[in-house]
């Protein structure tokens, strides 16, 4: 039975923004705190400097960062494939569907990784966690310009990310319960923290699939309400389509400029997003129940930094309020190559909080409003997610490289400074319009 769609539908847009909710649990608890954590336990349980992968040896978090690169390589690679055949079939639901899966399964699959005589269980489901979780989130944000009016975009994308963070938070709250209480779940004995983090890592496959089911019980499956035909000739449409992006952009200056500020200026926010806790542990050897009460004030923080540069950018324009975001991501880099003590972390956090959900939300909807007339957005939202993950693993591999050579995290932070420095400089280099947003 077809169901007549109307754009900006509370229901939908609730439902869309619900995602945000469910999958944004692998990003807080398997990316930024109770994984890292305990993979850093596991790898280092033996007293060795290094662990052994592929016949290669790795010190254990430049192999974690490098397992994250390789998997936005894979999507990278992958997305524009999917995209076109979403455009064309009308069906982004589906491939949604079918990375929500995967990545929900990866992590529920992380329980089995306990030693470093199976590290390539952890190595193998972290990759596969983080395709999924990325590949998903291409189909989730083209979805966006279907189902939202062009004024509605910035609150509505700012709606997803605040979702995301206080879901995420929700869980991580309950998973901190179940790891320092673990005799309140039954859990005994010496390896009952052990047991109840392993047990996390299911509560985040568990919710991320239960709360999906609300977004795609509601999303419209082809809000567009059209399907093309012969879609198996198209296989490699996608391709076709970031071509066709490509020779857009040189003729379209505005959006050409930002799209290289974007991924200039988000390889470095991506980076932070995805270490920081690596960079607490590692050089300011700050312990567990030092990182997470960090990693809660990014959370609840950034939840009013996304409204905040929402409510801004409507007064002042989207790329005005993205100059400050990038400005104070300047700052955060230089704050963080002087921070020793765990106050002086805890101070950091508030300030990336701050910028994180300002920057994330803008970004999308700045991108989505100055897309030109068009019907193919998962292959233009493609090309924006080909951008934000070739960015991730440009900037994973060369943070990982740089500890790597030098032991000493300090001096990548000096390579995200130079990123957001240069994002600054190009954003102030897009030309203006005589659209207060934008």
């Amino acid at each position: 039975m077809k169901h007549e769609f109307v754009k900006g539908d509370k229901k939908v847009v609730n439902a869309w923004a619900i995602y945000d909710w469910a999958n944004s649990v692998y990003h807080l608890v398997i990316t930024s705190t109770l994984f890292p954590i305990y993979y850093s336990a596991v790898t280092h349980a033996g007293g060795a400097e290094k662990v052994s992968f592929l016949g290669m040896s790795f010190l254990p978090d430049a192999l974690y960062t490098y397992a994250l690169s390789f998997a936005f390589l894979v999507i990278a690679a992958v997305s524009p494939l999917l995209s076109g055949i979403a455009d064309y079939s009308g069906n982004k639901k589906i491939f949604m569907k079918f990375f929500c899966y995967m990545g929900a399964s990866a992590c529920s699959l992380l329980f089995f990784f306990t030693n470093t005589s199976n590290l390539w269980i952890g190595i193998t489901m972290v990759i596969f966690a983080c395709i999924g979780y990325a590949g998903s989130i291409v189909f989730y944000n083209a979805y966006l310009p279907e189902i939202v009016e062009h004024k509605d975009q910035d609150r509505v994308s700012a709606k997803g990310f605040s979702y995301g963070y206080i879901g995420s938070s929700i869980l991580l709250i309950i998973n901190l319960i179940m790891v320092e209480m673990p005799g309140w779940t039954g859990l005994t004995g010496d390896a009952a923290t052990t047991m109840a983090t392993r047990c996390s890592f299911l509560t985040v496959g568990i919710w991320w699939v239960a709360f999906a089911q609300i977004t795609f019980r509601r999303l419209p499956t082809n809000p567009l309400g059209e399907v093309k035909k012969n879609v198996e000739r198209h296989i490699f449409k996608g391709y076709e389509e970031l071509l066709k992006v490509w020779r857009m952009l040189k003729t379209t200056k505005r959006l050409r400029r930002f799209l290289i500020a974007f991924f200039i200026y988000n390889t470095g926010v991506r980076t932070i997003m995805l270490v920081a806790n690596l960079f607490g542990s590692d050089t300011l050897h700050l312990k567990e129940g030092q990182l997470i009460p960090t990693i809660l004030i990014i959370q609840f923080v950034a939840v009013g930094g996304a409204y905040i540069f929402s409510h801004i950018a409507k007064i002042k324009s989207d790329i005005y309020m993205l100059k400050w975001a990038v400005f104070i991501w300047v700052g955060v880099c230089v704050g963080a190559y002087f921070t020793y003590t765990a106050y002086e972390f805890y101070t950091l956090a508030f300030f990336v909080g701050l910028v994180m959900g300002g920057i994330q939300a803008l970004s999308r909807s700045t991108y989505s409003k100055m897309l030109p007339p068009t019907e193919d957005h998962a292959s233009f939202f493609s090309f924006y997610d080909v951008c934000e993950n070739v960015g991730s693993v440009l900037g994973l591999f060369l943070y990982g490289w740089v500890y790597d050579f030098t032991h000493d995290m300090r001096n990548s932070i000096g390579f995200l400074l130079m990123l957001f420095v240069f994002g600054f400089i190009l954003l102030n280099r897009i030309p203006k319009n005589n659209l207060v947003n934008g």
